[in-house]
């Protein structure tokens, strides 16, 4: 069920390439007035499809030097495995997303680790040690680009 049309895609266009964006300027880059801009920014609000806002942090200010990508493979696909690492992976400080994936392993985790002995500790201590895992695999990111505008995959017909 599409809750969004071509006017609430555009201010969602704006204010996910500058959260901060004044109301008049969101208006005025989305072709609305400012009481129709402020009205759907907040009904996009309500209803979930605008989740929050954001501020996009360098990590190296925070301690971080590397940034890893763990991929987790479960021992059994149990629903109270499943659950039980989900739940232990969301309370770890160094994890700054966690993907539940298909495909050869179960999760991803995106890390943010101080140096590598720290991702050797977290990798060993607080994955490896869980009962329910079986294989772990760390990829370290040299770099990566973020496409901060997500755009609508509805056909242009509907």
């Amino acid at each position: 069920m599409r809750r969004i049309d071509r006017t609430d895609e555009r201010i969602l266009g704006v204010l996910q390439q500058h959260a901060r964006t004044s109301n008049r300027d969101v208006s005025e880059l989305a072709g609305v007035s400012p009481s129709t801009a402020l009205e759907r920014t907040r009904r996009l609000e309500e209803i979930g499809v605008i989740r929050g806002y954001h501020a996009d942090v360098d990590p190296a200010h925070m301690g971080v030097n590397l940034l890893a990508l763990i991929a987790i493979r479960l021992t059994k696909h149990k629903p109270g495995g499943v659950r039980d690492f989900l739940a232990h992976a969301e309370c770890l400080k160094e994890v700054r997303e966690v993907y539940h994936v298909a495909g050869a392993d179960d999760f991803l985790l995106h890390v943010a680790i101080r140096d590598s002995e720290h991702l050797r500790r977290f990798v060993l201590e607080s994955v490896t040690a869980r009962p329910e895992v079986d294989h772990v695999e760390t990829n370290l990111i040299f770099s990566h680009r973020r496409r901060h505008a997500l755009t609508s995959l509805w056909e242009e017909d509907e």
